[in-house]
């Protein structure tokens, strides 16, 4: 990499929207599979409630972690 563009990288911290939608969308991705996988060994039962509450707990989760 150049100079440049390496410093570029470092110094960037993003555009905040995009990061609050990827934080979202993997959240409730991430969300989605533990409910599924915890209904395959059958400790809880699928519901839609519960991917949003776990969802909402990953999110700020990682807001309260990456808090600079």
């Amino acid at each position: 990499m150049s100079g440049d563009l390496k410093e570029g990288i470092e110094s960037s911290s993003g555009d905040p929207r995009v990061l609050l939608v990827l934080n979202l969308l993997l959240s409730f991705s991430f969300a989605y599979m533990l409910v599924w996988l915890a209904e395959l060994a059958s400790l809880v039962s699928f519901s839609w409630e519960q991917v949003f509450v776990l969802g909402a707990i990953l999110v700020v989760l990682t807001l309260i972690v990456v808090r600079e």
